[in-house]
C-alpha cells in the first residue's frame, strides 16, 4: 500500500485497444505514464523526436531538480506562418508530500535530469504534421520537464536529505532561457500542461501573460489537471490531505496566487476549483468527467478500501456496480458544480467528456485522429482551435456515462 503512494503515481504500461477501450497493465511501483508515453500510442506514423535541451543558466539561480541536477526541455522551432507563435507545454507526473517520496522520486526522470530520456516523441498538440495538429503544427513547441515534485510552484529546500524543491525557480528559469531564444518577440503564446502540469498551467497562467506584451494573445490549457478537493469513498479527503504535505513540505504558500491564500488555507489554493474564477487570463478546461487518475488515485485509493470493494471498479468501469457508477456520477456533478461560475464567461473554454481517461492531448488518438473522442461532431483539436483563434465560444460538455461512445476508455489489467 506505501508503494501505492511513492509521488501518488499509478503505474501502467500501453497496450492493445479493445472497442473503443484501452487495455493497459497496472503496476503500482512504477511511476505514472498516463502523462508521457500515452503520447506515443495509436500514432500511425513515425513520431517527431525531439532532443533534450539543458538549461545552463539554471544551477546560478538555484534552479535545479530535486537531486541538484539542470532543468531541461525538448523544442521544436516553428516556421513558416508559425514561426512567431509559440506552444508551452508543462509536463505532469503526480507530486511527492514527503521526504521519503521525494528521495524516492529524486532517483527517477521525476525528479532528475540524468534519468529524463534524451527524446522524445513529439505527438498530438505537439506534433508538426498539419494532418496531426491542424492549429499548432508550425508553431515553436516547447515540452518543459518536470523534475520538482510540485506543479513547478515549490520553493525551499531539505539539506538533511538533500532534496531541492525549486520548481518556481525552474519554471522562471526555463521562461526566461526560453525569451532569450526568441519567445519574447512571440505574437500568440499557449500555456498548456497534463496532469501535475495542467495544474501547473493553471497555476503559472497568469504569470504567463504577464510575459508578453498586452497586445499578444496569450492564453492557458488545462488538460487533466482540474483535481477536485471532494470526498473519497471512505468519507475522508485522501487528496487534500496529500496536498498537504506537499505544499507544506516544499515551501509552495509563498508562490500561490494572493487572490486565493488571502480567503482560504494554503492547501485548498492548491485545487483548481478555488482559483479558476479568479484568473484574468483566458483558460481552456479539457477534462475527462470521470478521471481515471482522480477515481484510482484521490476516489478509491487502497487506503480509503481496505477490503478492496473497490478495486475491480477502478481498474475497469464495466466492472463497476450500478451503486459505484452512482457514486461516481456525483463526482461528475462535482466537476461540473465546481467549474459553474468559471464557465459564464465566454473567454473561458471547456470540453468535459464523459470518458474514463487522463490526459488527452498529447496522444495523437486522443488528440485529432479519425476516432477521436467528439462532443458533438467536435473532436479536441478543433475544439482548443476554435477557443483559441476566437473562431467559436466553446463550451463543450458531455452527457453522461455511459452515452458518450467515442471515448477511449482505459482499461487496467
Amino acid at each position: 500500500m506505501k508503494l501505492l503512494w511513492v509521488g501518488i503515481v499509478v503505474g501502467l504500461c500501453l497496450g492493445e485497444m479493445v472497442s473503443g477501450n484501452e487495455l493497459v497493465g497496472f503496476n503500482a511501483t512504477e511511476l505514472s505514464h498516463f502523462e508521457a508515453h500515452g503520447a506515443s500510442l495509436a500514432n500511425a506514423n513515425e513520431p517527431l523526436m525531439v532532443g533534450l535541451t539543458l538549461i545552463q543558466s539554471a544551477a546560478a539561480k538555484g534552479a535545479v531538480c530535486l537531486d541538484g541536477t539542470l532543468p531541461g526541455y525538448h523544442l521544436h522551432r516553428g516556421f513558416g506562418s508559425g514561426a512567431n507563435s509559440w506552444l508551452i507545454q508543462l509536463e505532469g507526473g503526480g507530486w511527492c508530500n514527503n521526504v521519503r517520496s521525494c528521495v524516492y522520486r529524486k532517483n527517477t526522470r521525476r525528479g532528475s535530469s540524468t534519468y529524463m530520456e534524451k527524446e522524445i516523441p513529439f505527438t498530438g498538440i505537439l506534433s508538426s504534421s498539419p494532418e496531426d495538429n491542424p492549429d499548432f503544427f508550425n508553431w515553436n513547441r516547447v515540452k518543459l520537464r518536470y523534475c520538482d515534485g510540485a506543479s513547478f510552484i515549490g520553493d525551499t529546500q531539505d539539506k538533511d536529505a538533500q532534496l531541492e524543491f525549486r520548481g518556481q525557480r525552474i519554471w522562471s528559469a526555463a521562461m526566461e532561457d526560453l525569451m532569450s531564444k526568441g519567445m519574447s518577440s512571440v505574437e500568440q503564446a499557449l500555456l498548456s500542461g497534463c496532469s501535475a502540469g495542467g495544474l501547473a498551467s493553471i497555476l503559472h497562467c497568469d504569470e504567463f501573460r504577464d510575459l508578453f506584451p498586452k497586445t499578444t494573445r496569450v492564453k492557458c490549457l488545462s488538460d487533466g489537471g482540474l483535481f477536485l478537493d471532494v470526498l473519497d469513498v471512505s468519507g475522508g479527503r485522501t487528496l487534500r490531505n496529500f496536498y498537504s504535505g506537499v505544499v507544506d513540505l516544499q515551501g509552495v504558500q509563498q508562490n500561490l496566487p494572493r487572490t486565493c491564500t488571502d480567503r482560504l488555507d494554503p492547501t485548498l489554493c492548491f485545487f483548481p476549483q478555488y482559483l479558476i474564477a479568479s484568473i484574468k487570463t483566458p483558460l481552456f478546461l479539457l477534462n475527462a468527467a470521470y478521471d481515471s487518475w482522480q477515481i484510482q488515485a484521490s476516489l478509491a485509493p487502497p487506503t480509503a478500501d481496505p477490503q478492496g470493494y473497490w478495486h475491480e471498479c477502478t481498474l475497469n468501469h464495466g466492472k463497476c456496480t450500478s451503486s459505484q457508477i452512482q457514486f461516481l456520477q456525483g463526482f461528475r456533478s462535482q466537476m461540473l458544480n465546481a467549474i459553474k461560475d468559471f464557465s459564464q464567461s465566454n473567454q473561458n473554454g471547456l470540453f468535459i467528456n464523459s470518458c474514463f481517461a487522463h490526459c488527452q492531448s498529447e496522444r495523437q488518438d486522443t488528440w485529432f485522429a479519425d476516432d477521436s473522442p467528439l462532443i458533438g461532431s467536435q473532436p479536441i483539436a478543433i475544439a482548443v482551435g476554435n477557443w483559441y483563434f476566437d473562431r467559436a465560444v466553446v463550451k463543450a460538455i458531455d452527457c453522461a456515462y455511459p452515452c458518450d461512445h467515442t471515448c477511449h476508455n482505459l482499461i487496467f489489467k
